[in-house]
């Protein structure tokens, strides 16, 4: 598989250790991943080179892994969105961004690595990485209106 043909994985946890141990395994096994602490962080990666898919934990300090998606998702249409919590009080904040018609799939934590990877898999199947997104131009004009509470 050439370099330009690999998914490009985003991996956003604040606990370092899940973020960095996930990001590993998905290198492994041939992905191109990259760990972030912070959704604040990724947005900015997003911004120079897109994301195929974004893993996201959904309980973080800043902003949460569904609104890091929604935003994400926004301008990378393409972009597939995986997301964990060891919470079962964030089924609320999905079914919010349910409601605004995104759709993204939740893992609970632990997850197993296999689990994981076979949800990797599934959402990376098929998939054409060779064409790279442009990148996100305008994430700094969402955060605004998300922090203003316009839509």
């Amino acid at each position: 598989m050439s370099p330009s043909s690999v998914p490009r994985v985003f991996v956003v946890d604040d606990d370092m250790l899940i973020a960095s141990s996930l990001a590993a395994i998905l290198k492994l096994h041939g992905y191109s991943a990259t760990s972030f602490t912070s959704p604040l962080e990724a947005l900015a990666a997003a911004q120079a080179s897109a994301p195929d898919l974004l893993i996201s934990d959904v309980a973080m300090p800043g902003l949460s892994g569904v609104d890091l998606a929604i935003l994400i998702k926004a301008e990378c249409p393409e972009c597939r969105i995986l997301l964990f919590s060891g919470h079962a009080t964030n089924h609320d904040l999905l079914k919010d961004a349910r409601g605004q018609v995104n759709t993204f799939q939740l893992l609970q934590k632990p997850v197993h690595p296999s689990v994981m990877l076979s949800n990797v898999r599934a959402l990376t199947m098929k998939r054409s990485f060779a064409g790279r997104k442009t990148p996100v131009k305008s994430l700094p004009r969402i955060l605004q209106m998300r922090s203003t509470g316009a839509r």
